[in-house]
């Protein structure tokens, strides 16, 4: 981000946060944003200098008392980062939208942190959109340069994601489903950033119209951990066009090109 910071990395006050009420949902807006999700493929060079890359940060909401149910936090981690992606904010000459242009044009980056109390409140008046999926809460802010971070986010710690529960298995009736890969082993704070990866991708399967109803339904979709059956037929489907994989860089955690989650579109 450039013009909406001031020189401190911080937004402006006047202009920080969501609405204190909801905005209906500007059809035109989401056929842009959803055009840009579509051309979308991702790659590029990284900058010469760390604090230049271009990332998503992502805050989950894990209070020390009453941590979340794990499937819950997921699965609002992952419509975040697509309400955000699909908000009016980001389309045209909206204010977000030269952000999300230069993040969508570079290698896709998003780091996840943890957040309780003040902290989280702290954080809800920083450019992004916040998802609630039961108990839980996320929040996928603004991308912009690393280097720019406002300080209410980049002192929250990245580690200490981890909160209990397993992800379901069986698949639901209909709907964006994000399948993670049952062959690795991933962090909380990892998986957010890979099913908010896949969120975006599953754009690329819905057509402009679904993806209207799918953000004024407010992004649902369902986070399960895929069997090996499930999930060598979903790396088929992937080639065939018919769902869409994240392989992941490899910076952290896993091995540079490993398949972290596939998102597919089941229809009645």
């Amino acid at each position: 981000m450039t013009d909406d910071l001031t020189s401190t990395g911080e937004q402006s006050p006047a202009e920080v946060g969501d609405p204190p009420a909801p905005v209906p949902v500007d059809p035109e807006a989401v056929v842009a944003d959803h055009r840009r999700l579509v051309g979308y493929v991702g790659g590029g060079e990284d900058p010469e200098y760390p604090a230049d890359v271009l990332a998503m940060a992502m805050v989950l909401r894990i209070e020390k008392s009453d941590p979340p149910d794990r499937t819950d936090l997921l699965t609002a981690a992952a419509r975040a980062v697509a309400l955000l992606c699909l908000d009016h904010r980001a389309a045209g000459d909206g204010p977000w939208a030269s952000a999300m242009d230069d993040w969508c044009n570079a290698r896709i980056r998003k780091i996840a942190r943890r957040a309780r109390g003040s902290q989280w409140a702290a954080a809800q008046e920083v450019w992004g959109v916040t998802a609630t999926e039961g108990d839980a809460e996320a929040r996928a802010f603004v991308p912009g340069r690393v280097g720019d971070l406002d300080r209410r986010v980049k002192k929250l710690q990245i580690g200490g994601t981890e909160v209990d529960g397993r992800l379901p298995t069986e698949a639901p009736g209909h709907g964006v489903v994000l399948w993670t890969n049952p062959g690795l082993d991933m962090t909380v704070g990892k998986l957010a950033a890979q099913v908010g990866h896949a969120s975006m991708l599953a754009a690329k399967l819905l057509t402009a119209d679904e993806a209207i109803r799918w953000r004024i339904a407010e992004c649902p979709l369902a986070v399960r951990e895929a069997t090996p059956e499930r999930w060598r037929a979903l790396l088929d489907a992937d080639a065939a066009g018919a769902a869409v994989a994240v392989r992941d860089a490899g910076f952290t955690e896993i091995a540079p090109g490993s398949v972290t989650v596939i998102a597919e579109i089941i229809r009645n």
